[in-house]
């Protein structure tokens, strides 16, 4: 399994973590702090989460208690799927763990799962119609999306099963009355995926709100569109490597805590 940060570190990797285990922690922590930057967190109440590099039944997630603008490289914990805290001085979010080990389970071609509350994210998945083809964005990624009926108990075995069910061969899910989750291959691939679903549910939800009746583009424009957004089956995109490295410069001007 290779999961490469597409920016170095300058932080020394620690003695009792191997280099590529490193480079996801650095790679995952930017994504917090990302995150913060774009407005999409809700206290302490989502989570981001990345196998870790030769331990399948590994995962790296943040410690349960601090805010997203807190997270480091350092102190992401270490879980196994079986719910044991492996390295790390913090508990971690029930419902968080229960989420990605269903995801990492389903799909071990897929190393990186995010999970959002954001407010655009929020009320389209409270729309029966789910994402419309409004926008380029929104086509771009619609075939990559599936759907998952709320359910509460989110620690429950079956609900997880159903999770991973319904996540099949899908890069994005729509958490009916919940929220947005995304997977990658990488942090930079998972977040622009997340990124692009966002935008597209930010205008859905100007448009509806608007009153005005919607503008659908032609049905061949739709399908060029969702061509053009399938994942590459050699890895992530050129574009969204280079979007994900735009992100890295960004917050490396901004704060570079994240690295330590």
């Amino acid at each position: 399994m290779a999961i490469a940060a597409q920016t170095k570190s300058s932080t020394q990797v620690p003695a009792n973590c191997s280099p590529a285990e490193w480079a996801v922690r650095v790679d995952l922590a930017a994504c917090y702090r990302a995150f913060v930057h774009f407005g999409w967190t809700d206290l302490l109440f989502t989570h981001l989460s990345a196998r870790v590099p030769g331990e399948d039944q590994h995962y790296l997630v943040n410690p349960y208690g601090l805010l997203f603008q807190e997270i480091t490289a350092s102190n992401l914990i270490k879980v196994d799927f079986e719910g044991n805290v492996v390295t790390g001085d913090y508990p971690f979010n029930d419902a968080g763990h229960a989420i990605h080990t269903a995801v990492l389970k389903a799909r071990p071609d897929i190393h990186i799962a995010l999970h959002s509350h954001t407010r655009a994210g929020m009320a389209v998945s409270c729309m029966s119609e789910g994402l419309l083809p409004l926008t380029q964005q929104a086509n771009e990624v619609r075939s990559l999306v599936c759907y998952h009926d709320y359910d509460v108990a989110t620690n429950n075995e079956a609900e997880c099963d159903r999770l991973g069910n319904d996540l099949a061969d899908k890069w994005l899910m729509i958490m009916r009355n919940h929220g947005l989750l995304a997977v990658g291959r990488t942090v930079g691939e998972a977040f622009y995926y997340l990124y692009t679903l966002e935008n597209a549910c930010k205008v859905q939800v100007d448009v509806m709100q608007s009153g005005s009746t919607p503008v659908i583009p032609s049905e061949s424009s739709i399908k060029r569109l969702e061509l053009e957004g399938l994942p590459p089956a050699g890895g992530p995109s050129t574009t969204t490597v280079m979007a994900w490295d735009a992100v890295r410069r960004l917050l490396d001007r901004k704060d570079n805590s994240y690295q330590s």
